[in-house]
């Protein structure tokens, strides 16, 4: 089974001045992981081999995901999904419970030493508008930082300083 090592690397060929931070590689163990995981993962390439040919196309770095969110160790099913009618009206409580989800999934398929692995800037695209608007609507008590778990916050705020709305809001 492939597992994603991230930020390692102690061998004697490689040197690093940040501890290896952002480093990412794929290796194969024969004995990695359960029957169950290895039953998963087999699901997940059937399933992306039966919709590649039908134009349909999953997320390719399915793998990674599992792995880094059963590290993670948090339960992304425990907040029931918020589904809303064509008509029906958006209230507080919706809104909250969607961007709770949005966070926790973010946190969780973030690595170890803090960045997103497999080069995915999509991540990176969508935090500085999500962490503006949460910092805004905080000062008008719509959605509150004390509502979030600290956790939550510091690992949003991670990834900010390198991006301009981070550098707006933190200073």
């Amino acid at each position: 089974m492939w597992k994603l090592k991230i930020a390692e690397g102690h061998g004697p060929y490689l040197y690093s001045t940040n501890n290896f931070v952002g480093r990412q590689i794929w290796e194969f163990d024969h004995e990695a992981g359960t029957p169950e995981e290895r039953e998963e993962v087999e699901k997940a390439r059937e399933e992306y081999r039966k919709n590649r040919k039908q134009g349909v196309h999953p997320c390719g770095d399915l793998l990674m995901r599992m792995q880094l969110i059963k590290e993670s160790g948090l339960d992304l099913l425990s907040i029931p999904p918020v589904r809303l009618g064509e008509k029906e009206e958006v209230t507080y409580e919706a809104v909250t419970t969607a961007v709770k989800k949005a966070v926790r999934l973010n946190r969780a398929i973030q690595a170890k030493d803090g960045h997103w692995p497999a080069e995915n800037a999509g991540v990176n695209f969508f935090t500085p508008p999500l962490v503006s608007v949460l910092f805004s609507n905080s000062k008008h008590k719509l959605l509150s930082w004390p509502n979030w778990c600290p956790d939550e916050c510091v690992t949003i705020c991670r990834s900010l300083p390198c991006t301009s709305v981070g550098q707006l809001i933190l200073s």
